[in-house]
């Protein structure tokens, strides 16, 4: 049974909410208010699309009593009868609880793994197909570093994606992924496995998820410098910052440097945020083999086979021969399937 008492808060709460945009809050409250209610809305809309369901389920119920209306609510009964269990589906899932970080932007960090220069060009592939998928879904896709090999690969990418739902939907890419394909530098036609590393973290917001000491940070400043001409200026404009305690280093080398100090803070605070993140959730919880995947950057998530145009995620035992459409920026169908498979785990776990 659904909890009618949960769902009646939600709903009252809802209704507050709305009283008050309507009625005009304060203007340091607009925004607190607003996000809220925005989350609240899908849940309130499931939950009125059910109970429809119910009262049209009790009324049929009753007409049957009526001989002039039995058949028509004998239709009506079991149509309702096979919605229901899926409209109660749909709300136990719209009612999980939320990752907090879900509505927030993600930094998407890219980096070459075994396999050398061929490596470096599927990190660069990955790096395309996440830049098309963002275009697709209408986000912003800003490169905050880029440092590129001799032959165009990607030694190292980190990038800021925003808009609607970005971590909430990337969350799950952060893994090890391999790529089984002839290289173009490789003559005699054999088949190699390399891989790149994916790593997806929320970005943490500078008004209170980390709170990073000035005497915690060292900010060096150096001349920006890259293979194959590169991030090559004459300017002192690039910035590295080591957090002290943790001994992360973050480097940005684009033309200003004051863009630079930016965007590696905005890194590192994400870096910490994950790091924050990842030990809350083994402190709640040791076991977390039904979530998908640990996000442990060293798990092996995916193989890309180009031979046989295969993808196959190896979390949920999926694979697609759509390879083409997939490093075009297509993720979706892999992206709902592992979400399906999180919120039934979840849900799983809930009962």
């Amino acid at each position: 049974m659904l909890p009618e008492d949960r769902l009646a808060q939600i709903t009252q709460r809802f209704e507050f909410l709305e009283a008050q945009l309507n009625a005009g809050a304060a203007p340091d409250r607009i925004a607190t208010i607003s996000r809220e209610y925005a989350e609240l809305k899908p849940v309130v809309e499931q939950i009125a699309r059910w109970r429809t369901a119910q009262d049209g389920l009790a009324e049929a119920r009753a007409m049957i009593a009526d001989p002039e209306m039995r058949e028509l609510a004998e239709d009506e009964l079991r149509r309702l009868q096979d919605e229901l269990p899926a409209l109660e589906q749909a709300l136990r899932i719209a009612l999980l609880p939320k990752d907090a970080a879900d509505a927030r932007p993600a930094i998407l960090e890219i980096r070459p793994g075994t396999g050398g220069d061929e490596a470096a060009l599927f990190a660069g592939d990955l790096l395309s197909m996440y830049r098309r998928h963002a275009e697709a879904q209408g986000w912003t896709f800003q490169m905050l570093e880029l440092t590129q090999t001799e032959l165009g690969g990607v030694k190292e990418a980190i990038a800021r994606i925003e808009g609607e739902g970005v971590f909430a939907r990337l969350k799950y890419e952060s893994g090890v992924h391999r790529v089984q394909r002839v290289p173009e530098t490789e003559s005699g036609g054999r088949i190699h496995t390399s891989a790149a590393t994916v790593a997806v973290l929320p970005e943490a917001a500078e008004d209170g998820d980390i709170d990073i000491p000035a005497g915690d940070i060292r900010i060096d400043t150096m001349r920006a410098s890259g293979a194959g001409g590169q991030h090559v200026n004459t300017t002192d404009s690039a910035v590295r910052i080591t957090h002290l305690p943790t001994g992360i280093v973050v480097t940005s080398s684009e033309k200003s440097q004051h863009q630079n100090r930016a965007n590696a803070m905005a890194v590192l605070r994400a870096r910490l945020y994950d790091m924050q993140r990842a030990q809350a959730d083994a402190e709640r919880a040791a076991d977390r083999k039904a979530q998908v995947g640990s996000g442990d950057r060293s798990e092996r998530i995916r193989t890309y086979n180009f031979p046989q145009g295969r993808m196959t995620d190896h979390r949920i035992n999926l694979t697609l021969y759509a390879l083409d459409r997939i490093m075009a920026g297509d993720l979706s169908e892999i992206i709902d399937a592992l979400t399906a498979h999180d919120q039934a785990a979840r849900l799983a776990e809930a009962q």
